[in-house]
């Protein structure tokens, strides 16, 4: 027997999974050009998003197992991407903070990300650009307060 939806679920959820699959392949096209791996790009807007957090923090928020995210967080650091600092109130945690290399890469990313949408959205109407908008904040909105449940 098959399972009714509520109206456009389905076609919601497909073109939803479509365009995301794209934004993630044109991602890691754009990733190329700076040489950063998807899961580093992640970890940096981890950090710019929640600042210095120590390594299982991070591994946490991106799901990786404590050796995976050590071994992440030393290729960023030879890359001058992140550094390890002590923690000012117990010297026996280690905290990961973002170099000005790291923000740096982050600003350039996200514009070279923003300069491939643009080519894409000047093509859209206004007006259907702002419903866009309203209509993903509500949707995330609503998943963020299902997932803090």
């Amino acid at each position: 027997m098959e399972k009714k939806y509520c109206e456009h679920v389905e076609e919601i959820e497909h073109l939803i999974r479509k365009v995301s699959f794209v934004i993630r392949c044109r991602g890691r096209d754009i990733l190329e050009d700076f040489a950063i791996t998807p899961p580093q790009f992640n970890a940096l807007l981890l950090l710019k998003e929640y600042g210095d957090m120590t390594i299982g923090e991070l591994g946490n928020r991106m799901y990786l197992a404590s050796s995976t995210a050590t071994d992440l967080i030393d290729r960023m650091e030879r890359n001058s991407l992140v550094e390890r600092t002590r923690d000012g109130k117990d010297r026996r945690v280690v905290r990961l903070k973002m170099t000005d290399t790291g923000d740096q890469m982050i600003k350039e990313v996200l514009e070279s990300r923003k300069r491939y949408l643009e080519k894409i959205l000047v093509k859209v109407e206004t007006d259907d650009k702002k419903q866009l908008v309203n209509s993903l904040s509500k949707i995330y909105d609503l998943m963020k307060e299902e997932y803090k449940s």
